[in-house]
């Protein structure tokens, strides 16, 4: 079975659990920094996948670093070691938020621009894609990118809006390449 589904079944597995529990949030709140840790800290993976290592040894450990973190995180953590499955974590936590973003009418987009944009230009794509999108709110997360040239690309699930010069430029090329056949 993929990584892929593997951490969606696990997060619709959270998602439920958190929501039998009212604790949706505070699930997500632990989960981001266990996120957070599992990416930026590789000695951690090298020390969780290590064959020598009994798994005891490796739940106590995450038990101990994770002590403040909700007990759902920390069992799921415990299974996951059980399971040789540590690395799908960063996946699951992904699948999760997109999960209770959804209950909330929340989007996550990206915008690639080619300088950072101030408050209210985010603003102002906020409110028009969630008017678009159909949901409350869109959380956005710049990226500036100065390959673009001017203008910006929002990503927002699976779909790509390409408002960016270099796209445009590209688009000429390609008809004018194309007419001269």
């Amino acid at each position: 079975m993929s990584n892929s589904v593997v951490a969606k079944r696990y997060a619709d597995a959270l998602f439920q659990l958190g929501r039998e529990k009212n604790s949706l949030d505070q699930l997500v709140a632990d989960f981001l920094e266990v996120r957070q840790i599992f990416t930026n800290d590789q000695k951690l993976n090298v020390f969780l996948k290590h064959p020598k290592i009994d798994n005891e040894k490796k739940k106590q450990f995450l038990a101990d670093v994770f002590k403040g973190a909700d007990p759902v995180v920390i069992n799921t953590l415990k299974l996951l070691v059980d399971r040789h499955r540590t690395s799908t974590i960063p996946s699951i936590v992904d699948h999760l938020v997109a999960l209770v973003n959804d209950t909330k009418g929340i989007a996550d987009a990206t915008v690639y621009s080619i300088r950072e944009l101030n408050t209210d230009e985010k603003e102002q794509l906020q409110t028009s894609f969630a008017k678009r999108l159909g949901k409350r709110s869109v959380q956005i997360t710049n990226v500036v990118d100065p390959k673009i040239l001017g203008g910006m690309k929002i990503r927002v699930g699976n779909t790509i809006y390409d408002g960016t010069v270099s796209n445009k430029l590209n688009r000429i090329s390609r008809s004018i390449v194309s007419a001269n056949k």
